[in-house]
């Protein structure tokens, strides 16, 4: 029986591959290692320009403003409170208008009140004689009528008054009211004596008198009365307030004998 020859292992050949082995189990689920990437150089120095978008700038103030700012913020709780003060004194102006108001409309109510009413009654001329020579010092003596028709309310005339007599803008004659006291529901009559001296008439002037009296027969004159008054409602006076009339007078002639043509008269009352 013939041997059996076993070859002997020959080394591999250079141009041979090496046999690939199998990967394990463990070795196919091992993790990988990734290395870090290189540090990027720091850059040198200068001046660089960084760009943010707009909505992302905080307005932060600088350490150096940092006083300024917050002085700046502290005023906003005082103006508010000048607002408020402000506020509460046009809120208190207000109710008190209203109240006076509604107290003057009761008042009004109660008392109702009427304005007086007044009159020239007479007017008696004298001294007054244009044939001779100026300066002239005429005597003018008014009846006044005054008439308060208030059944509440009295009238206290002070002292201060004037009345006073003008022919076209010149004031021929002056005097003052009596100071009285004038009750309720009460019609008082009274005369005051209006004197001027040293008048001069200019010649225009002169001649319109002349023509006025002894051809025309009507002399227009105008009377001025300013009367301090105060009103008294029970035990209680007003303030002063000062009772204004204007009226207009025609007399036939410039004599004591002289008959009033016409008279008008209209009235107002300055509170303040």
């Amino acid at each position: 029986m013939a041997d059996r020859v076993h070859p002997h292992n020959s080394p591999p050949s250079p141009t041979e591959s090496k046999p690939i082995l199998p990967e394990s189990p463990e070795s196919s689920h091992s993790p990988t290692t990734i290395s870090p990437p290189p540090e990027k150089p720091a850059p040198p120095p200068g001046t660089y320009v960084i760009q943010i978008p707009k909505d992302q700038v905080y307005r932060v103030p600088p350490p150096e403003n940092a006083k300024k700012y917050e002085k700046l913020s502290h005023r906003k709780p005082r103006r508010s409170s000048c607002c408020c003060c402000l506020c509460w004194f046009l809120g208190i102006l207000v109710t008190l208008i209203l109240l006076a108001g509604i107290a003057a409309g009761v008042l009004y109510l109660v008392f109702k009140p009427e304005a007086p009413k007044y009159s020239i009654d007479s007017i008696s001329i004298k001294d007054f004689n244009l044939t001779s020579s100026g300066p002239y010092s005429p005597e003018f003596d008014v009846t006044v009528r005054a008439d308060n028709g208030n059944d509440k309310i009295g009238i206290d005339y002070r002292s201060g008054s004037s009345v006073d007599v003008f022919y076209k803008d010149v004031r021929l004659s002056y005097g003052k009211l009596p100071v009285f006291y004038q009750g309720t529901n009460n019609v008082t009559v009274f005369k005051t004596v209006l004197k001027e001296s040293g008048i001069e008439l200019t010649s225009s002037v002169h001649k319109a008198l002349l023509v006025d009296s002894q051809i025309k027969k009507t002399v227009p004159f105008g009377v001025k009365l300013r009367a301090p008054v105060k009103l008294k409602v029970g035990s209680v006076k007003t303030w002063t307030i000062t009772v204004k009339v204007n009226c207009d007078v025609t007399k036939d002639s410039l004599t004591a004998k002289g008959k009033m043509v016409s008279k008008d008269c209209d009235y107002s009352v300055e509170l303040w």
